[in-house]
């Protein structure tokens, strides 16, 4: 157990280093953002639930192209499938346990705005019900990103490079279109609103409160899971399959089941994100989860902070999150100055820092650091045991 020296000296090395000024610079950033906004706590929990949502499928991009090397541009298919399924079935399990419409009309919208505020009105006095629907909810949600996660699977059995990464891009884009057009599913072109697990709480700032600290708090769990999951074999595998596919297989790895695993846990953690967007905004409208945000953004935000780098991913969504909503909320001002309309702005800034981080940081503002087996501090003693040794025997 290190003492409180070494933890002292080694966080002043960190603040250092590459990732400490990155750290530095957001955490100004964001609380300037915050404090200069007319209303700060909507503020901060406005850039805290963006944050949240877009970290967890950034995540579960870089586990799928950071770490096994897939080109995963549908990472919008497993966004979808998760808001689907949390906006499609517990909703209706809860209508038919009350007695209400349940069946293919609960997504029309004639009956959906009337079914869904008596569904909140019976959770709003179950506390208990409310937290089990959530959690099945997101269990359910990470079944069928799974399931699709295997499905994809298959053509990347065969398909590499640009043809695995268009078919991907086009799964996504035949999933959005049949729920926009297929109203029983999630209400076609008008959408469908969403249960409150969260009714309960009162509603208000209090319930918003509430809600994004439990976006904040899955975040964080899913950095902890994946960094383990990073650091374990099966991380290690999904490297050895990004780096060389053959070295893998002459080594005895299963190139198939390696390529599926990381599809599966990706895709089930990115259904997850899905799943917490409409909880958050109580809506799901199928044409809202286009891909340039749900497939190009979280490339933006990985490449930003470091492809295969979990702490990079964390700063680049972060830093990423408090500039475009910088940009979203001031645009207004360029009104007459610039020569278009403003409203393009953060698309065409987004697509200059992309070009500037492939130019000048390929690596991104935190760059992947190998990770040993064993803990520094357990190697260290192993290389003074053998240095003490040769030292006998010399």
């Amino acid at each position: 157990m290190p003492s409180p020296k070494e933890l002292w000296e080694r966080f002043l090395i960190t603040m250092k280093s590459r990732a400490g000024l990155v750290c530095i610079v957001t955490v100004l950033l964001f609380g300037t953002t915050a404090g200069l906004a007319r209303d700060p706590l909507a503020t901060f929990l406005s850039i805290l639930a963006s944050f949240s949502v877009f970290f967890v499928i950034t995540l579960s991009l870089n586990i799928e192209t950071g770490l096994t090397g897939i080109p995963q541009f549908g990472r919008v298919l497993a966004v979808l499938t998760g808001a689907f399924a949390v906006a499609s079935i517990p909703g209706r399990i809860l209508a038919a346990f009350m007695g209400l419409p349940a069946g293919l009309d609960y997504g029309d919208d004639a009956v959906n705005y009337k079914v869904v505020p008596k569904i909140n009105e019976f959770l709003a006095t179950n506390p208990a019900l409310s937290i089990l629907i959530f959690i099945f909810s997101l269990l359910l949600a990470a079944a069928c990103g799974a399931a699709i996660g295997w499905l994809c699977s298959r053509p990347a059995i065969r398909l590499r490079e640009a043809y695995l990464g268009i078919s991907l891009l086009a799964f996504g884009d035949v999933l959005m279109w049949i729920g926009h057009n297929w109203e029983p599913l999630v209400g076609g072109s008008t959408g469908v609103f969403m249960p409150d697990p969260f009714a309960f709480t009162g509603g208000g700032m209090t319930e918003h409160i509430i809600i994004v600290s439990v976006l904040v708090i899955i975040a964080i769990g899913a950095l902890i899971l994946v960094e383990m999951m990073t650091r374990s074999p099966l991380g290690r595998a999904l490297k050895m399959h990004r780096d060389c596919e053959l070295a893998a297989s002459v080594y005895g790895r299963d190139i198939v089941k390696v390529r599926t695993q990381s599809l599966m846990i990706g895709s089930a953690l990115a259904a997850i994100g899905g799943a917490l967007y409409v909880f958050y905004t109580h809506t799901c409208k199928a044409i809202t989860f286009e891909r340039a945000t749900w497939t190009f953004w979280p490339w933006a935000y990985m490449m930003l902070g470091g492809v295969g780098s979990n702490i990079g991913v964390f700063f680049g969504v972060m830093l990423y999150t408090v500039i475009r909503y910088n940009i979203v909320v001031r645009r207004h001002l360029l009104a007459g100055i610039v020569p278009f309309d403003p409203i393009w702005l953060d698309m065409l800034l987004g697509g200059i820092m992309l070009i500037l981080i492939v130019l000048f940081m390929p690596s991104g503002l935190v760059p992947e650091k190998p990770v040993t087996t064993l803990p520094p501090n357990k190697i260290k003693a192993m290389l003074e045991e053998i240095r003490k040794k040769t030292k006998e025997k010399g």
